[in-house]
Order: C-alpha cells, then structure tokens, then sequence
C-alpha cells in the first residue's frame, strides 16, 4: 500500500492522536528553542545565559509562559479591538497548519494500525506547507495596522513586502525540487532521494531556500519588520500579555515549519544517510530521530545567524531578493529543465551532468576573472559618502553675499531714500 492508502485507512482514533501530537510540536520545540537560543547565543557572547530556573536555567521559558498570561494587558484606544485580538490567532494557526503535510518517518505500526508517520499526504502537500507558512504574514500586517500607531504600521508593511519577496525566491527553489522529483507530495519527494539528496544535485536551490526562509521567518539579520533600533518593537509594539506571547509561538513555529520543509526537500527527510530504504536504519521509529537531528541542525544554523551578522539595511535586504535570489532562481531553474530533458531523450547519467556542469561554471568563472576591469573616468562631479549625501569640495569659498543679501540691502537703502526725501520735502512746507 502507498503513504496515501495507509492514512486513507486510518481509523479516527488514530488521525485525532495524530493531530494531538502535531499540535504540541509547535509549542513543545518553542520552548526548547527559547532556552537553546538564549543559551547558546550567551555562550557566543561569553555569558552564561539562563541559569536560575530550573537545572541549568532549562525551565526559566516555562516560567515566561507562566508569567505572561498574568501581566497586565494594555491595550491602545486607537486599535481596532476586533482585529487587534485576531491578529495573533492568524499568525499562530497558518503556521501550526503546515505540519500537517510533512512527513516524519516511514510505515510503523501504532497499537496495532499500521500507518505512516504524517497527518496527510496530498498530491500538492508542497503547496499546503508553502501557504501555511506564508499566510502567517496575515497576521503580522493586522497587527501593525489594527494597533493605530504608526511604528506598528510600518513594521506590519515592511513585513508584507518582506515575505512577498522572498517566497518568490523559495517558490522557485522548491519548484527545482518538484522537477527533479517530478511530484509534490512531500512522501514521495523524500522517496526519490533514496538515489541522492538533493542538497548537492541541487546546490544552488538548496542555498536560495536556505536564504529565503530566514527572510520568510522575519529572523536575523533579516528582521526589518521588527528592527527595535528603528520602529522601537516593529509590529508587535503595542501588544502585551498572552497576545505577545503568541507572536513568540508563531515565529519559533515558523521557524520550526521552515527548517522541517527543508529536511524534506534537501535533506533525505526521515532517510538515515548513505544506506537504502531497506536498512534497519530506515526502518520502524529510528528515522524520526534522523529527521529531527536534521532539522535540529538547521534550527541551530538560525542561532548562529542571529549570534554572527548585524541587521541588513532595507534597501540592501530587498536589492539580495530581488536583484540576486530572483534572478539566479530563474537562471537554475532553466538549467534544471534542460539537464531532465537531456536525462530523459539521452542515456545521461548525473555523475556525467555533475561533471559537465561543473566544467561550465569553472569556465564562466575562469572567463569572468579575464574580462578587462572597467575604467572609471575623472568628472566634475561631486563626490559622495556612502550615504549618497553630497560632500562640499576641498576648494569651497564661500561668498562674501548672496543675491538675497544684496537685494536686501537695495530695498533697504531705497526706502532710506524714501524717507529723506519724505522728510526734505516735509520741512520745505514748513518753511513756506
């Protein structure tokens, strides 16, 4: 039987246990990852982090959740109440959504049902994960407009244009992937790199995904919709309590769906690496420690990023997505067509497709090191710092006046004359 016939015959009992557990993974790896990262990034930063509550501070992420639903709630008179208590429910279900569709491991047997570990697996699972992550974006831009502030706002708008950017990026990486599969279920993507993964036949997408999801999850040093140094909290500044708290869940889920997608696409999923499907290591409920290793890896590559790079320059943020991520997108995309078209009229094999493509980059590159570098020609222009203001010139002399001054002046000394000769004429009267 296939993935999709196993959950077809799932019993209800087991969809709602399912379920249940999907629930709770959003949740659970929020708070393991709150107490990672805190850990983790203090120790970069050579501090210790968290280490009051609990053994080793592991605790002190279940002490914030307690603590937070017992603040005091603050709510603007300007905010739209309706829209303002929804937007953080949008934020946070879209996200737990897309977990549905990935798959966590192979055919196990649960009290005696055999089944597959995935909720469901649809023809267009990739497109169910892709919308649950970015339908996010929903909420985030409610939240800055509903606050009636204009800091909320502007975080809520960068984050609209944020997101709509790079999942262009990441749609074009992962149709590479759907390509080279030749499916969209997220099972049978993961079963066709049995052969190879895919985060070396298709380097270039797995680099673009891997870029694009930091930008997607609003994470550093792509956080502009929450850039505190400029819109002091970014979308979020007006909210407080529990309402803030689900911001949190949605952007650690989110980043969970992101890194989870990735180990799908790239990575193997739940496939031990260098051995078949037929392995004991592939088999019963060792892959689900394969596949969170996996994810786990990626989820620490976000730390690292948020510890190493400051925050991008808006301008710099959207030129990468735009001007970089897009067009070299579309460019492998191209080539991956070509190389599964050759695959499939000629007897090519990958080995020879990685070898001949490998010769035609080093020869762009060789061909690019030869061009000429382009000669900058002297103008009289006036030179300029980095931040395109306009630097007065070394031989400046300023003026001694200017034409305002001087007409200034004419005015005056005319209404001068004016009153003397007021005056003359006055005692010329007088006289007579």
């Amino acid at each position: 039987m296939t993935r999709a016939e196993l959950l077809a015959d799932d019993p209800l009992w087991l969809i709602l246990i399912k379920a249940v557990v999907l629930m709770l993974v959003g949740p659970v790896l929020t708070v393991v990852m709150i107490v990672g990262e805190r850990k983790i990034v203090g120790r970069m930063q050579n501090r210790p982090g968290p280490n009051r509550v609990g053994p080793f501070g592991s605790l002190q992420a279940i002490a914030d959740a307690i603590k937070l639903p017992f603040k005091e709630q603050v709510i603007p008179d300007t905010a739209d109440r309706k829209v303002y208590f929804l937007a953080p429910i949008i934020a946070v279900v879209p996200a737990l959504i897309g977990l549905a569709a990935i798959p966590f491991g192979p055919e196990v047997t649960i009290f005696g049902e055999r089944t597959v570990l995935q909720l469901v697996e649809l023809p267009v699972g990739v497109l169910l994960v892709l919308a649950g992550a970015s339908i996010g974006v929903y909420g985030i831009v409610l939240a800055g407009w509903a606050s009636g502030s204009p800091y909320p706002l502007l975080g809520g708008m960068r984050s609209a244009a944020q997101v709509i950017s790079y999942e262009i990026a990441m749609g074009l990486a992962i149709i590479g992937v759907v390509l080279y599969a030749q499916s969209m279920a997220t099972g049978e993507i993961v079963e066709a790199q049995a052969s190879g993964w895919y985060f070396y036949l298709l380097l270039p997408s797995f680099v673009i995904y891997l870029i694009s999801m930091v930008g997607e999850t609003n994470r550093a040093p792509f956080d502009l919709p929450e850039a505190e140094s400029e819109l002091v909290g970014g979308f979020h500044t007006e909210y407080s309590s529990m309402k803030f708290a689900m911001f949190f869940l949605a952007e650690y889920t989110n980043m969970v769906i992101v890194s989870a997608f990735a180990t799908t696409l790239f990575l193997g999923g739940w496939m031990f690496p260098f051995v078949g499907l037929d392995s004991p290591l592939n088999q019963g409920w060792f892959p689900v420690l394969w596949f969170f290793g996996k994810m786990f890896v990626l989820l620490f590559g976000f730390i690292w990023l948020r510890g190493t790079l400051p925050r991008f320059r808006y301008d710099q943020f959207m030129k990468l997505g735009w001007k970089v991520l897009v067009p070299a997108g579309l460019v492998w995309l191209v080539l991956i067509a070509l190389v599964r078209a050759i695959r499939n009229d000629g007897n090519v094999s990958t080995g020879q497709i990685l070898v001949i493509g490998g010769i035609a980059i080093v020869v762009i590159v060789l061909l690019t090191l030869l061009l000429p570098e382009k000669k900058i020609e002297d103008d009289d222009s006036v030179p300029t710092t980095g931040s395109d203001y306009p630097v007065p010139p070394l031989d400046l002399k300023v003026p001694e006046t200017t034409p305002r001054r001087k007409a200034l002046k004419a005015k005056a000394k005319s209404g001068k004359r004016t009153e003397a000769l007021a005056s003359t004429k006055e005692g010329s009267d007088g006289d007579l």
